[in-house]
């Protein structure tokens, strides 16, 4: 079967490509939900104060970051199957080791170096890096589907953990998923060898643009673009980590029932999915990345301000959904961002920086979120400041969206 894919012509194998690489977000991204289900099932069968599992929710996220911009270059110097490959197997390591720790030394080692540092660091920004590369027409569409596999890890696998806490406890869980990751994932990888046609410069497209040179910001330098960007995911990240690190704790301590507040975050990543599938990617291809980005960050901003004060399951439920559906538009929108204003051979390890000050931000959100209920005993503080971070981002695309002008150039003939 691989065989028989790999002879496709590069228009047909493009979807092959999105289709892999979207399984492999689908999979990989089992490990970040099944911390957050069984966050309060492992802090109380050790004690812990809920920070601790927190921590580790904030260490994958920095060790994904940090390790992605290694796999950028990585990507940008020998193709995406290398990486996936090993982001495959560290993930289901990663698993495995889980279900046989017994400190909270190893439990955020593995979190943080396997998981995170060496697993999730070969998935979304590199993958999604690899895909901009097969696409210039349809490139926001492709995108989109490609990151709506984190959208559907998220509604997917919290009813199945939830139901795996109850029938054989975490450990098994754990050890059940990281099997399966490693058994599912590998042969994706090897889908993902083949490299992408080279890039031809459109007519009329600039040299300085094949260099890296920002030819469509003309009051910013490349590096300027690049500070900006980190600094708009940053805060973005921050405020979409809190709810998906806590809501379904925070549905449980306003009295929905586990299963129901399991169900709450399928909802809201049922809700991202939508986004990121068909509204986000179709979005991009009429306004541009930088507007999209603006108008679902915003969506973001405001649910997230109200969901605090939400009673009862169905308001839970409804602001949950709005809430998904604006995380979930923001996501496609940093790639094509980053290859709307810089080249393609910068396109690995550009993403990868951007992507490494959002996993920061998605770790001090995890890690508000414990910290802040460890000391005030709910989420309505850490939810609220994450909205002050959203607003950051917010200024500074507004900013960039001024400074722009007219479409960004071609790099690469429609494939």
């Amino acid at each position: 079967m691989i065989r028989r894919l790999r002879s496709l012509d590069d228009r047909r194998y493009a979807w092959v490509v999105v289709a892999a690489s979207f399984l492999m977000l689908v999979i990989g991204n089992g490990a970040l939900f099944l911390l957050v289900v069984a966050m309060k099932d492992i802090a109380a069968s050790f004690d812990w104060p809920r920070t601790v599992p927190s921590t580790a929710y904030s260490l994958q996220f920095i060790g994904g970051g940090l390790g992605g911009v290694a796999m950028g270059w990585w990507l940008d110097r020998t193709g995406m199957g290398r990486p996936a490959l090993v982001g495959a197997l560290m993930i289901g390591a990663g698993a495995i080791l889980v279900s046989i720790v017994d400190s909270a030394w190893q439990f955020l080692t593995v979190y943080g170096l396997v998981i995170g540092l060496f697993g999730n660091a070969a998935l979304f920004s590199p993958l999604v890096a690899n895909v901009t590369r097969w696409f210039a027409r349809y490139r926001g569409v492709a995108v989109g589907l490609v990151t709506a596999g984190q959208s559907v890890a998220g509604a997917a696998w919290p009813p199945l953990f939830e139901y795996g806490l109850g029938a054989i406890g975490w450990r098994d869980t754990y050890l059940v998923y990281g099997l399966f990751g490693v058994a599912a994932m590998t042969p994706l990888s090897f889908l993902l060898r083949r490299p992408p046609p080279p890039p031809r410069p459109a007519p009329g497209a600039s040299g300085a643009a094949v260099v890296g040179l920002n030819v469509s910001l003309p009051r910013l330098r490349p590096g300027a673009l690049m500070a900006l960007l980190c600094a708009a995911i940053f805060g973005c990240c921050v405020a979409m980590s809190l709810p998906l690190a806590h809501l379904k704790s925070h549905a449980t301590d306003i009295g929905i029932a586990p299963m129901q507040a399991a169900t709450v975050l399928s909802v809201l990543l049922a809700g991202s999915f939508l986004a990121r599938a068909v509204a986000s990617g179709l979005m991009i291809e009429w306004i541009g990345g930088l507007r999209t980005l603006f108008l679902f960050s915003l969506l973001q901003a405001a649910t997230l301000g109200l969901l605090p004060f939400a009673e009862g399951l169905g308001t839970v439920l409804a602001l949950a959904a709005a809430f998904g559906f604006g995380y979930g538009g923001i996501a496609p929108a940093y790639p094509v961002i980053v290859r709307e204003f810089l080249s393609e051979r910068w396109a690995g390890r550009g993403l990868g920086v951007v992507i490494l000050f959002g996993t920061f931000g998605m770790a001090a959100g995890g890690w508000i979120g414990g910290v802040g209920f460890d000391t005030t005993g709910g989420y309505r503080w850490p939810f609220l400041i994450g909205v002050a971070f959203n607003a950051v981002n917010l200024g500074v695309v507004a900013y960039l969206i001024g400074a722009a002008r007219g479409p960004a150039p071609a790099l690469a003939v429609a494939r």
